[in-house]
C-alpha cells in the first residue's frame, strides 16, 4: 500500500521575520489561503487515505501541527527530539511504516513546496508508485524542467532513456545528484539540456531506503531500530532522545541517493516551487506593472522591483527604493535588498548570538 510521508521539521531560517521557531515556514500562510502544510496534506487527495499519513516534525511543533491537522491522529505525528537531518528523518519513519505493512511503498515529500495543480500530481506519484512496482528495488523522483539557471535549486543529472508502460511522459535514469550551483554552473546545466532540478520528492518500498541506509549508514540505522523497538511501551521517550541524539546528522541526498545505482526521475507534469525565500512569492504570487510583489497594506511611490510583506492594518509605506524586501511583523522588521537575501541566515545566527530570543 501507498503510505506518505511528510517531512514537516524545518524552520525556514530564509522567510524570517515572519518564519519563527514555533511558528516555522510549513506553518504559515504564505502562497494561498492555507499554510504550506495544510496544503501539503489536501494535495495527496486520495493517494492515502489518514491512516497511511505519518508527519514527522520537530517535538516543539507538535502541538501547533495537531490544531493544524486535527483529522489525523496522534499518533500520525512524530516529534523528533532534535534536529538531525533527512535521513534519519526518512530512517525513522520507514522503520515505523514497515511495523504495519513490511512491503509499505512510501511517497516522502517536503512539507512547504507549492505543487499545482494537485490533480497532475496525483496521477505522477500513482505512475511513479507502478515503476516501482515494475522493479522494487528502484528508487524514483521528479526531476523539474529548468526555466532559468536557478543557484538556489539543486540538480539531478539525466542518462539514458526509461521505457515505462507506467509513465507517458520522459523518464530517465539517474547519472548524478548535484548540489546547489553557483550562476555559471547552472547555466551550463541548463544549457546542456541533461539537468534537472531537483524536487526533493521520492517513491520507494520502505525496504528499499531501509537496505540502503543498512548498508551505508549502519549506525544510524541502529539507533533508530533501538528507538522503534521501545515504540509501544513506557521507554519511548527515554530512549528516543537518547539514541536519536547519538545520530550524526545527514541529509538523504549524502546518506543514499549519491550511492544508489537504480533511480529513475520523471520529468514532472506539475508546476513546482520549493518556496525558498521571499523573492518566491514574486515568482508566485506574481507583479504589478512596477515589478513589486505586495502582501498587504502598502503605498508605494517610485519604488519598483520590490517584495512587501505586512501583517494586519499595519501600513508600509516607500518611497524612492527599489529591489527591496521588507517584511513587518508585531516585533519585528526586515529591511534588505533582494540580492543579500541568503544572508537572512546570517541575521537569525547573530540574533542567536545576542541571546535575543524573542525574535527567534
Amino acid at each position: 500500500m501507498l503510505h506518505a510521508i511528510i517531512m514537516a521539521g524545518g524552520t525556514g531560517t530564509r522567510f524570517w521575520p515572519a518564519s519563527r521557531n514555533d511558528s516555522p515556514k510549513q506553518l504559515l500562510r504564505l502562497v494561498g489561503e492555507a499554510t504550506m502544510l495544510r496544503q501539503t496534506l489536501d494535495r495527496l487527495g486520495d493517494l492515502a487515505p489518514t491512516e497511511r499519513r505519518l508527519i514527522v516534525t520537530n517535538k516543539r511543533l507538535v502541538e501547533a501541527t495537531r490544531e493544524q491537522l486535527p483529522e489525523l491522529p496522534a499518533a500520525a505525528i512524530v516529534g523528533e527530539p532534535c534536529k538531525r537531518d533527512t535521513a534519519p528523518c526518512i530512517g525513522l519513519a520507514a522503520l515505523l511504516v514497515s511495523r504495519h505493512d513490511p512491503n509499505a511503498t512510501l511517497v516522502v515529500l517536503p512539507a512547504d513546496h507549492v505543487i499545482r495543480p494537485a490533480e497532475q500530481f496525483q496521477a505522477a506519484i500513482r505512475q511513479a508508485a507502478a515503476m516501482v512496482d515494475e522493479s522494487p528495488g528502484r528508487i524514483v523522483t521528479f526531476g523539474i524542467k529548468p526555466s532559468y539557471p536557478a543557484e538556489v535549486f539543486g540538480y539531478i543529472h539525466c542518462g539514458q532513456s526509461i521505457a515505462s508502460r507506467a509513465v507517458p511522459g520522459p523518464v530517465f535514469a539517474v547519472k548524478q545528484f548535484k548540489e546547489k550551483p553557483d550562476a555559471a554552473t547552472a547555466k551550463e546545466y541548463v544549457d546542456s539540456g541533461e539537468y534537472y532540478w531537483n524536487s526533493g520528492i521520492f517513491v520507494w518500498r520502505a525496504v528499499t531506503i531501509l537496505d540502503a541506509l543498512r548498508k551505508r549508514q549502519p549506525e544510524m540505522l541502529a539507533h533508530l531500530e533501538k528507538i522503534v523497538a521501545t515504540w509501544d511501551t513506557k521507554d519511548r521517550r527515554n530512549v528516543f532522545e537518547r539514541e536519536f541524539a547519538a545520530i550524526t546528522p545527514i541529509s538523504i541526498d549524502y546518506a543514499v541517493m549519491e550511492h544508489a545505482t537504480d533511480v529513475a526521475v520523471i520529468e514532472a507534469p506539475f508546476e513546482w516551487d520549493d518556496l525558498g525565500g521571499w523573492q518566491s512569492l514574486a515568482r508566485l504570487l506574481g507583479s504589478d506593472e512596477n515589478g513589486n510583489t505586495i502582501v498587504g497594506k502598502h503605498l508605494g511611490l517610485n519604488t519598483s522591483g520590490a517584495i512587501v510583506r505586512t501583517d494586519g492594518e499595519h501600513l508600509v509605506v516607500t518611497l524612492g527604493v527599489k529591489d527591496c524586501i521588507i517584511v513587518h511583523t508585531p516585533n519585528a522588521t526586515l529591511v534588505a535588498d533582494k540580492h543579500s537575501e541568503e544572508q537572512i541566515r546570517q541575521v537569525v545566527k547573530r540574533l542567536e548570538e545576542l541571546g535575543w530570543t524573542d525574535y527567534l
